[in-house]
């Protein structure tokens, strides 16, 4: 009888040996090697480059949009008011005028 309850032990036992190696071979398998991670990392730290100066060439191209959306508000005023005196200019100088005569200003109305 303990030579049964023996054998039922190490059947036991090589039933654990099994199942323990087919975990490890999955996890083997399911494990991301050094050499993924590497080339994972890689590839991250390429798209953030790109991404990085996609965002510099906008930053560029918006710069560049708004220069000249200045100079487009600047031409307007200009033509506008026919003498080449840019409105914020006009608006100065109504103002010293009312100053200047001790007029009320429009903007109290």
């Amino acid at each position: 009888m303990a030579e049964q309850h023996e054998n039922l032990v190490l059947e036991h036992l090589r039933g654990l040996r099994r199942d323990i190696d087919d975990i490890k071979q999955t996890l083997r398998t399911d494990m991301a090697t050094k050499s993924d991670l590497h080339s994972l990392r890689a590839d991250v730290a390429s798209d953030l480059l790109t991404i990085q100066a996609e965002m510099a060439r906008m930053q560029k191209d918006t710069r560049e949009q708004i220069v000249g959306l200045r100079r487009a508000v600047v031409e307007y005023h200009s033509a506008v008011v026919g003498h080449g005196i840019i409105i914020s200019e006009l608006e100065e100088r109504v103002r010293r005028l009312e100053q200047h005569l001790n007029l009320p200003s429009l903007e109290r109305h």
